[in-house]
């Protein structure tokens, strides 16, 4: 469980391999070319490092702490005072209830579920601060909700 609670995350990206952006999520307000600019330095830098190198580095006037699991880099942008290794917890509490999720979550279940891909960020993360840590509690409405869809209870 992630203790801290109040963790200014200025924006979390989900991206391939290839460079290409699956999920974006901004916390604090972006011109769309400025986003689009950011993420392509981003991405590059991030995907451009290998794997002996250390998950972390100073981009601009945020820190991006990143990590890969299979084929998708997570990737979360945050104040530079910010705790790398709770923002490493946090990528992997999120890894984690994807998987339960969507059952060993890979690029497709993000691309063609992108809403409950948000919609499961968003029980996490709010205004770019830490809101739940509980699997359990992030979970619950998700299926609440999947079952309201298909009828069973």
């Amino acid at each position: 469980r992630i203790t801290l609670v109040d963790m200014p995350i200025k924006y979390l990206l989900l991206v391939n391999k290839q460079g290409q952006t699956r999920l974006a999520k901004y916390y604090e307000h972006m011109e769309t070319e400025k986003r689009v600019n950011l993420e392509g330095e981003i991405i590059r830098k991030c995907l451009g490092r290998s794997e002996t190198q250390c998950l972390f580095v100073e981009f601009q006037n945020y820190k991006v702490v990143y990590r890969r699991y299979a084929s998708l880099y997570f990737i979360i942008g945050v104040d530079p005072e910010e705790n790398e290794l709770a923002i490493l917890e946090l990528i992997h509490f999120i890894v984690e209830t994807f998987d339960k999720y969507f059952s060993n979550v890979c690029e497709l279940d993000i691309m063609f579920n992108i809403d409950k891909a948000h919609m499961l960020i968003d029980e996490i993360v709010m205004n770019g601060n830490i809101v739940e840590t509980n699997q359990r509690n992030v979970l619950s409405p998700i299926a609440l909700l999947d079952s309201t869809m298909t009828g069973k209870d």
